[in-house]
């Protein structure tokens, strides 16, 4: 069942990109080649993104995995959240609307490992 899910999710995301440049290559494949999914990392949901016009849209915190794709024109990796669809690009000298790393965020590795630590800390 998770098989179509996330086939359903990396479809969308790859309509999604907005790139209207064509999307199929001369051999018949697509433009945007799948690296691989990996789950969401703590970081993930911390990224500083505008919220979804749409209330009831998932958002970066709802995104279980995250589906990484290269560009076969351009060579630009892309990480694209699999629930939000938020993406985000490698390049960042390229003209994109699509964000560039590095990316905002909220709290950093070093603030969730302190609020981590002082939560396992035993109260005096």
């Amino acid at each position: 069942m998770r098989g179509p899910i996330v086939l359903a999710a990396v479809a969308l995301l790859v309509a999604g990109c907005n790139d209207k440049a064509g999307v199929a290559t001369a051999d018949g494949h697509g433009r945007y080649l799948g690296l691989g999914t990996f789950a969401a990392g703590q970081l993930w949901s911390q990224m500083k993104v505008a919220p979804p016009a749409d209330p009831d849209a998932a958002t970066i915190g709802d995104d279980e995995n995250v589906i990484v794709v290269v560009d076969s024109r351009t060579g630009e990796v892309r990480q694209c959240g699999d629930y939000s669809g938020y993406c985000v690009r490698s390049n960042p000298w390229a003209k994109s609307d699509v964000p560039a790393a590095p990316v905002a965020l909220a709290k950093h590795a070093a603030d969730l490992a302190r609020e981590a630590e002082a939560k396992a800390k035993p109260a005096e």
